[in-house]
């Protein structure tokens, strides 16, 4: 499946936060799913609502970012 890049830089690199502003690497895929980098990562008790930009200042809904 295609990742996701951001709509503003165009990498497709980003991050996840939690309360305590911990940060998990995920991407974006096509269907607007957030996954982890690390297929053993739990995304418990983060929010996959909002994606931060591992290239610039970008975050938004995940749905924002944009294909290829």
């Amino acid at each position: 499946m295609r990742k996701m890049l951001c709509p503003q830089c165009k990498i497709g690199a980003f991050y996840v936060k939690n309360a305590d502003e911990e940060r998990l690497l995920v991407y974006v895929m096509a269907d607007g799913e957030v996954i982890t980098k690390d297929p053993e990562a739990s995304t418990d008790g983060f929010d996959l609502s909002e994606v931060w930009c591992l290239g610039c200042s970008w975050h938004g809904s995940p749905k924002r970012a944009v294909k290829h």
